[in-house]
Formats: structure tokens, C-alpha cells, sequence
């Protein structure tokens, strides 16, 4: 004789439940944790660059980037060409006869202030060498310009995250380290696309009240830092 089919018990479906709820609980804390951590990754990253930038610039008289090629060749480890240097105007921009914004890097790695294999050919940097990265995927950038949210058209040194932020992310960081708004202070909305396309900031910041649209969180954000 066949058993007559029946339903999960009440008992069964709450154990069910319960097991759901606390997979669910698992996965979302692993993803709470996870963006914490690269919240901390990225202040520890713009910090240590900040901190080079400046001990760079003590040590050599000069900021790395624009550093001259004569003085570069002369007083920094393994720089065999004479001509990798900037044009020593004071300022960290590119011009069509230096890319000092990507020779920063190769003068902070060759004075051993920052970790990566940095090369040059000329005043040129080497498209085969690294470059520092989010943990987006997406390079920084050190320069001198006003791409960042209300420069007024006012240029200053500033250091870009990258792009490929989420807008949380961004929110969280400016929290712990300056205002909490993204259209003023040091840490500021910036469109640099630094892989995969600028981002947009009417996604990324409100422009009613100037924060972070985090509830929304936008994948494509990025800032800068004002040094």
C-alpha cells in the first residue's frame, strides 16, 4: 500500500528558514568585510604615496615626476638614461616632451619609496612597465590640473584613486578621512578614467546636497586627493 503524500511539517520549514537566514547572513557580512577591507586599502595606499611624495620631494629639492633627467640618472638607483627626468618647472603635468605624470612613478620606485617595477625609455615611460592600481583594477594618477568636483579652474596637486570605485566605497573613505561630502574638502569626486571609462558624477555624487549617492552605489566612481 503506497503512503499518502504529505508536506514539510511547520518544524521543517522553520529549520529550513533558519538555515537560509544565516547562509544569507554569511554571505552578506563575507561582502561587508570584503569592502571594509579595500576601504582600508585604498586610505593605506593614498597615504603611503602622500608620504613618499613628500619624502621625495624633501630628500631631492624636487617633486618626483618632474625631476630633472640629469639629477634622476645622477642620484637615483638603476636610471641609465640621463634624458628620464621632467622639465624641473615645479609642477607635475605632462607635456608632449615629458609624461611626468606617469615618471613620478618610476622617480618614487627608483628612490625605493614606493614597491613596483617602474621603467622608462627616455622621458617616456614604458607601456610595458606596472603601475600602480586600485583594488578595482584601475591606475592612480599624481598630477597637477583641476579635474576633480568644484576646482573652480583653480589646478592642484592632487593624487586620483582611480576609477571603478563603488560610490559607498568613496562615502566610506571620505568619512574617515575628511568631510564626508565629495564637492569640498581634500577628498573630492574626480571623472578620471583610469580604466574602463570616466565616471559620471551626477551618478556618483548628488548635486543637490554634494554627497556620495551611496544608497544607489554607482560601480564607476572615483576621487582625488588635494595634497
Amino acid at each position: 500500500m503506497s503512503r499518502p503524500p504529505h508536506g514539510f511539517t511547520l518544524i521543517e520549514l522553520a529549520i529550513v528558514l533558519v538555515i537560509i537566514g544565516l547562509l544569507l547572513g554569511g554571505v552578506l557580512k563575507g561582502q561587508e568585510l570584503i569592502e571594509s577591507a579595500r576601504v582600508r586599502n585604498i586610505i593605506s595606499q593614498l597615504d603611503s604615496i602622500k608620504a613618499a611624495f613628500y619624502a621625495f620631494q624633501d630628500k631631492y629639492g624636487f617633486a618626483p615626476g618632474d625631476y630633472p633627467g640629469q639629477l634622476a640618472h645622477a642620484n637615483l638607483a638603476d636610471i641609465a638614461n640621463a634624458q628620464v627626468g621632467g622639465n624641473g618647472d615645479g609642477v607635475v603635468r605632462d607635456t608632449p616632451q615629458h609624461r611626468e605624470t606617469l615618471l613620478a612613478w618610476v622617480h618614487l620606485g627608483h628612490a625605493n619609496l614606493i614597491a613596483g617595477n617602474f621603467q622608462a625609455v627616455n622621458s617616456q615611460p614604458d607601456p610595458k612597465g606596472e603601475w600602480p592600481r586600485n583594488p578595482y583594477g584601475a591606475t592612480l594618477r599624481l598630477q597637477y590640473d583641476a579635474a576633480y568636483s568644484h576646482a573652480d579652474g583653480i589646478p592642484r596637486l592632487n593624487l586620483k584613486t582611480g576609477n571603478q570605485v563603488p560610490a559607498r566605497v568613496l562615502a566610506e573613505i571620505d568619512r574617515k578621512t575628511d568631510d564626508g561630502r565629495a564637492d569640498q574638502g581634500n577628498f573630492r569626486f574626480s571623472a578620471y578614467n583610469g580604466s574602463g571609462g570616466a565616471p559620471v558624477d551626477l551618478r556618483c555624487v548628488d548635486a543637490a546636497n554634494g554627497l556620495w549617492r551611496a544608497a544607489d552605489n554607482e560601480a564607476n566612481c572615483g576621487a582625488a586627493v588635494l595634497f
